[in-house]
């Protein structure tokens, strides 16, 4: 079945840089397109970044352009999102799912999600 295991979350300073990964199985990553989803505390799900199969289209929501940085490895079948110049608004549990899309609810595949804390 399909399994997505965020990790590499932590707290860091405002400013600071962090790289989250989520490792797959269970389907073909290589052909799917991938996105990075995060809620913050009380509040619903918001997407951050979506990357397609050959990883030559990236997308972004508008807060995070030019800070962040998604990427895949099809060989190792694991998604990355590299965040630089951290605010206290990206603090947020981080998933990773499988599609593009900028509205999600959570499904069942989902992992636990990699918890990233930008506080002073």
């Amino acid at each position: 079945q399909v399994q997505l295991v965020e990790s590499g979350g932590g707290l860091v300073q405002p400013g600071g840089s962090l790289r989250i990964s989520c490792a797959t199985s269970g389907f073909t990553f290589s052909t799917d397109y991938m996105s990075w989803v995060r809620q913050a505390p009380g509040k619903g799900l918001e997407w951050v970044s979506s990357i397609n199969s050959g990883s030559s289209r990236t997308f972004y929501t508008d807060s995070v352009k030019g800070r962040f940085t998604i990427s895949r490895d099809n060989a190792k079948d694991t998604l990355y999102l590299q965040m630089n110049n951290l605010k206290p608004e990206d603090t947020a549990l981080y998933y990773c799912a499988r599609g593009y899309s900028r509205t999600w609810s959570r499904a069942s595949y989902w992992g636990q999600g990699t918890q990233v804390t930008v506080s002073s």
